[in-house]
């Protein structure tokens, strides 16, 4: 090293020795805080899982969260989460709610809603799944997307931009992708002309 250099950065200390105690103290601190947060979620977040041959295992997870952000036909930002991990309350101290994450075995897909002219896409992603696994229920106005297989779980509820004919949906599964393709139903007229005699 350089003459120019501090004896103290040579030795990796700081010129401050009590500051150092002290942020490794706090350091300390947190780390016992973060730890007993994460015991007490893998209490809270263990789950049963039967196997296929009647078995039953402890699991922990997976956690899966996350969001999207699009901008919506109006121009204003729409946020849409996804994942297994919903945000709850819980009892605390003093009888006061506290903020929690609660985990569930069904994860609700990330969904995007293409409005075109004359037809609305949905793509849902649904990785890790059978074609034969995904069922679909569609009403003129909306989507619901549902998958119950041995290894992973979905539930969605789309509501649709445009009332679409259910009978003309045309669906497509690849690379754990699902894109279903509906027909946008004609507007009909809101009154008739009278002829007058």
């Amino acid at each position: 090293m350089s003459d120019d250099v501090p004896e103290w950065y040579k030795r990796g200390r700081s010129p401050f020795g009590w500051m150092d105690k002290w942020f490794s103290d706090f350091d300390e601190v947190f780390e016992r805080m973060f730890e007993d947060m994460a015991k007490g979620m893998r209490v809270d977040s263990m789950r049963e899982r039967k196997l296929p041959d009647g078995s039953t295992v402890k699991q922990l997870g997976p956690f899966v969260y996350g969001y999207s952000m699009t901008m919506g036909p109006d121009g204003k930002p729409v946020i849409q989460e996804f994942g297994n991990v919903k945000q709850s309350k819980r009892p605390g101290l003093f009888g006061m709610e506290q903020p929690a994450l609660e985990p569930t075995e069904t994860r609700e897909p990330l969904v995007d809603v293409i409005n075109e002219a004359e037809q609305v896409r949905v793509l849902a992603e649904l990785p890790g799944v059978e074609k034969s696994d995904i069922k679909t229920t569609i009403t003129e106005n909306a989507l619901t997307i549902r998958v119950d297989s041995q290894t992973r779980k979905y539930y969605k509820e789309v509501e649709l931009p445009a009332d679409v004919d259910a009978d003309s949906s045309k669906a497509s599964y690849n690379n754990g992708v699902l894109e279903i393709v509906l027909r946008k139903l004609k507007a009909k007229p809101k009154g008739r002309e009278i002829r007058i005699d």
